[in-house]
């Protein structure tokens, strides 16, 4: 079972940096989507950024400008740059990857553990 691990959390001022990472357990042959969510207390999950096989990142309007995704589907990883972080971005922050490991499997949806994400003012 493939398990992502998620690192890079804290606690920060406003205005500062944080960059998360994101690696899986064992090799994920096929990569669909790689991305991040996001989910504060008492708020429904959101997506964060999402970079699709090929394609560019998408953002949430809220982070755009400030927050860089990437991926290396070598590594199997995923990352999260977050600059001008403001209070409201507190969060715990999710990886997930839609990968499967043959053409002849379904798609899986894999999620990180989670990692927490605290901005002060």
């Amino acid at each position: 079972q493939v398990q992502l691990v998620e690192s890079g959390g804290g606690l920060v001022q406003a205005g500062g940096s944080l960059r998360l990472s994101c690696v899986a357990s064992q090799k994920i042959l096929y990569i669909n989507n790689m991305g991040w969510y996001r989910q504060a207390p008492g708020k429904q999950r959101e997506l964060v950024a999402d970079i699709s096989n090929g394609g560019s990142p998408k953002y949430a309007d809220s982070v755009k400008g400030r927050f860089t995704s990437s991926r290396d589907d070598a590594k199997n990883t995923v990352y999260l740059q977050m600059n001008s972080l403001k209070p409201e971005d507190t969060a715990v922050y999710y990886c997930n990857v839609r990968g499967r490991d043959s053409t002849r499997d379904a798609w899986s949806n894999y999620w990180g553990q989670g990692t927490q994400v605290s901005v002060s003012s």
